[in-house]
């Protein structure tokens, strides 16, 4: 029985985490998977959608697409990315993944159905109807989600991300996505820039390691930065 950890630092608006969402799906078959939300689009942080950003986000998700297999649906790129009164918000997200890993221990579901719903279907996730909708697909119960998500929001969930932030600096990560792969203890930043549209080869690497992991202290050549996406 694989013992191991797979930490995983994300943020639901980082376009780089969608593209490695095929991984976390993969590594999910081999071991446990804690998720760690950090904040990247909050408080002061946060991004109205501007013709500026639409450009700025048009190219790196192409380069997400290119190099990962993940698409961009028309409902984000000719929808949410021209709705200039959207304000992106990485709290409210990250607190409907808590809620849904508090009431059904379905918090990586959760964070998937939301980058499909932001990144495909273009909807507004940091709306609070929209993560109802969202849970709801899920097959969570309305009621006992909106319970958990009052719950997690505000101090909650901003001890959380406090928490990844300061995981984040004992690693020495520098951005998002990253994934950190914790064996006897151990901590060690996993590479994974060469399995980006290769899950399968990402899960057989994971099934490989026992003691020890390849590791990488610097940010490759894609990453979201704690304040947004680079390309």
């Amino acid at each position: 029985m694989n013992t191991s950890t797979l930490h995983y630092i994300y943020d639901p608006l980082c376009g780089w985490c969608y593209g490695a969402a095929p991984l976390v799906k993969a590594a999910r078959e081999v071991l446990k998977v804690r998720p760690h939300g950090g904040g990247m689009m909050t408080g002061a942080r946060r991004q109205a959608v501007t013709p500026q950003l639409r450009e700025f986000v048009k190219q790196h998700d192409e380069r997400i697409a290119q190099l990962s297999g993940q698409q961009f649906g028309q409902g984000y790129v000719d929808g949410l990315l021209r709705d200039t009164g959207v304000v992106l918000d990485s709290e409210p997200p990250t607190a409907a993944m808590l809620a849904a890993e508090a009431i059904a221990g379905r918090g990586l579901d959760m964070l998937g159905q939301l980058q499909i719903a932001h990144y495909v279907e273009g909807w507004h996730i940091a709306d609070r109807a929209i993560l109802i909708k969202v849970a709801a697909t899920l097959g969570l119960d309305p009621a006992d989600f909106t319970e958990a998500l009052g719950r997690q929001g505000g101090e909650a969930v901003q001890a959380h991300m406090q928490e990844t932030r300061e995981l984040m600096a004992q690693v020495g990560a520098q951005g998002f996505p990253t994934f950190v792969l914790e064996t006897k203890g151990v901590l060690q930043i996993v590479d994974i820039a060469g399995y980006l549209g290769r899950p399968q080869a990402f899960r057989d690497w994971l099934r490989s390691q026992t003691s020890f992991a390849t590791t990488s202290t610097e940010a490759g050549a894609f990453a979201c930065d704690t304040s947004g996406c680079v390309i």
